[in-house]
This record gives structure tokens, sequence and C-alpha cells, in this order.
């Protein structure tokens, strides 16, 4: 089809590298000629890029695709995404959807449109992931301040609960990122949130390391504030905390994935550190970034978590300092090793854990944020006005937001913080 003034709306589900792909996905769209509406704008074609991290998120990508189809029967359908690698037949076997694209090929879906009828169906393009040799630089930006950057696509730990390796791979090289944050740039934006789905292991293809990506970044003129969206324990170094301790341009922000305080739980999980060595990480942070936001991702529910297990990991990460925990109830995955585990947990108690742990999430987060009632803080306002209100994040991770003021839009502001004033 010629898709030179083709209306394309975006659908995204997942993490943030998801968002970022899409954004990339979009901007190869609009060079070929199309343009870009809302999901409910009447859209020719749909991009669908979903997600595959559990069994709902999968559910979720199915239940989208299907109400697309049923609002916009005329629609060209197309999906991407790790649900769309893992399980390319399945959903071409939903009617209405044309066009289904691997890993591989995700960023051609404009050629794949210019070479096909207007209604024309396709066979589904999946691949072995690991036959996968290339690595596409994606970023998202346009309403944003921040963007984030993708710079690496890759996973070996095949943890017991996750399917994620098989639905990606390979990472970038530094020159490559530096040419992208450059690109970044000199679109006004003022933040790179760096993004992978293992970012720490960044460069494993090129003899590169991610602390020589960091480094080279903070020399970067052009870009204001770097973040580091997730990294593993064990690929956090040492080296990288007093990095970013002295950094001109990494913000004192960490995410790092715990996944579970109990060292019998992480062994069923096939994590590669134990809880130890997760609180020797937080201190050395807190040491010599006392003022540092630290989010932790932890699972609730896990085969094998026993009664005995879930106390063990609750006392634990009740008395880690960290900023804010991102809680996830455990979902069965088919094909992974944790279905060998015997024990289940009920789905009214898994259900209970989550909320257990986001009682303590909340508690920390509100700690943390009164901690720094007071102090001066640089705010990077966004742009969007929200209720007569504009947000922005300082270099902390507090969330604000004053008053809405057109001039304070996507500049670096110092603001005094106020509890009538955070976010959520």
């Amino acid at each position: 089809m010629n898709i030179v003034g083709k209306r394309v709306a975006y659908i995204t589900l997942g993490c943030k590298l998801n968002f970022s792909e899409t954004s990339t996905i979009k901007h190869s769209l609009e060079q070929e000629g199309a343009v870009t509406v809302g999901e409910k704008d009447g859209a020719d074609i749909f991009v669908i890029n979903t997600c595959s991290v559990t069994d709902i998120a999968e559910k979720k990508g199915r239940q989208m695709i299907r109400k697309i189809i049923h609002r916009n029967p005329g629609a060209y359908i197309v999906v991407v995404g790790c649900y769309a690698q893992l399980r390319a037949q399945e959903i071409m076997d939903i009617e209405g959807v044309h066009l289904v694209l691997n890993a591989q090929d995700k960023f051609n879906v404009a050629h794949y449109l210019n070479h096909l009828e207007e209604q024309e169906r396709h066979e589904p393009h999946s691949c072995d992931i690991f036959g996968v040799k290339t690595f596409d630089l994606a970023y998202s930006y346009g309403d944003r301040t921040r963007c984030f950057l993708k710079i690496q696509d890759g996973c070996d730990y095949f943890c017991s609960y996750c399917t994620i390796p098989f639905a990606r791979g390979r990472s970038a090289a530094i020159q490559d990122v530096i040419k992208a944050a450059r690109d970044v740039a000199s679109k006004g934006i003022k933040e790179i949130i760096l993004t992978g789905v293992n970012t720490g292991d960044f460069g494993r293809e090129t003899g590169e390391t991610f602390l020589d990506l960091i480094r080279t970044l903070d020399e970067l003129e052009e870009i204001q504030r770097f973040r580091i969206s997730s990294i593993e324990p064990n690929l956090l170094t040492d080296d990288i905390i007093r990095f970013v301790a002295s950094s001109r341009r990494f913000m004192p922000h960490f995410h790092v994935p715990l996944q579970s305080g109990s060292n019998e739980v992480l062994h069923l999980m096939r994590r590669r550190y134990e809880r130890e060595l997760f609180a020797e990480k937080v201190q050395e942070i807190k040491t010599l970034i006392p003022d540092a936001f630290i989010g932790v991702d932890v699972i609730a529910g896990m085969r094998g978590e026993t009664p005995e297990a879930f106390e063990d990991a609750r006392q634990f990460i009740a008395g880690l300092d960290v900023s804010q925990l991102h809680v996830f109830p455990y979902s069965e995955r088919s094909g992974t090793k944790a279905l060998d585990i015997p024990y289940i947990v009920p789905q009214a108690e898994k259900h209970r854990r989550v909320n257990v742990l986001l009682d303590i999430s909340e508690q920390k987060l509100h700690d943390f944020y009164t901690a720094h009632v007071g102090q001066t803080r640089p705010v990077l306002f966004e742009e969007s006005d929200i209720a007569g209100s504009i947000g922005g994040f300082t270099d902390n991770y507090i969330r604000v937001e004053v008053p809405y003021d057109s001039s304070l839009a996507n500049r670096i502001v110092p603001v005094e913080l106020k509890t009538d004033i955070f976010g959520s």
C-alpha cells in the first residue's frame, strides 16, 4: 500500500523500552509520509507494541488488539513487541490482524506496509531471538522533556519465572549511543534515561562496558541530565556507584531489581546474587550519595515462597534504606523452570502479600519525601498542563507540582521542597 498520507495511531503496552521503540517506529513511518493521529481519531493503520513480561501482560495485549479491531473494523492492524516475538501465530489467528513482526523486523514496519496491498494479511514474522545479530537504537521524544534511550536489548539470565530472554537480544556500541544522544539533544530534550532489558550488561558483544559508556556520556555538554533506568545488583559495581556520586550529569537515582528478600526464593528464581549483596549495594549508595533515590523491583507470591520465606523477605525489605518498591504479583509462564517448583501460593494470599509490600513502599516513599522538606533542589519541569499544574522531578527523583506557568516548561529550576507541592 502507499502509506503517504495514511493516518497511523500507536498503542504501547509494557515497559519504558517499548515506549522508546514505538517512538522510533512512529518517526520512521512519518519519514515515509504517514500522519500520526490519536487512537480515537479514525486511523487507517494501528501499530500495537505489546508486552510479554507476565501472563497478564499477554492477556492485556490480546484484549487491546481485539478492542482496536472492534472499534476500527476497516483499519490495518500491525502487532510488534515481545508478545509478537513469542506468540506470533497466536496473534495472527485473531481475525482482523494483518501483520505481526518479530524482534528482528519490528523497525521495518514502513518497509512491509509499502510492499503490501491495502488489506493483505501477511505471514507472521517470528525468529529465533538468538539469531538476531543487529541492534536498533530507539528513543522516545515528542511531548516529553525527558527521553528514554534504548542502549541494550539482551538478557541471558534465564531467571526461572521469566520469558524475556526468548524475546529480545543484542546491544549498541558507545559511538552509536553518543550519536543518538546528540540527536536527542538537538530536539531540545534536557534529560535522557538509559534503558535496556539488562542495562548493566551493555557492551558484552563489543568489549565495551557500561562504565565506559556513562563516563563518555558524562562528557557530553549537550545533555544536562542522565538517569540509569534499571541495573542488576550484581552488575552495579562500586566503580559505577562512585562514578555517579562524582558525576556532573548522572542523577542520584538508582533502580535496582531485588525480586525477593529471601535467599531461599532468590535461589528458586535463579537470580545471580543473594540479599546480602543487595544490602551492600544499598549501603554503598547511601554512604556516598545520602540523598539518592533507590527504587526496587520485588515479586510477591513466587512459586516456592512459603509463608516463612515471605515473612523473612518482608522483614529484610522493611529494613532496607530504599525509597520505593515496584511490586509485581508472580505470574505463571509456560516454558519457565518455575513451573517445576511444587509449592503454589494461593491467589488470595498472593494478593495479600502484594498489599503488604505496597504498604511498606508507601511508607518508605513518604519518609523519603519528608526527609527532604526544606531543601532546595533542581527540578526539570515537563511541558504538560494537568489540572492547572505543571510538574517535574528533582535530581533525586522527587515529584513536585506547582501552579501552571508556561515559562517553566522544559527548564531546570531550583525549587524549595514543601509538602504541599509533592506530587504522586
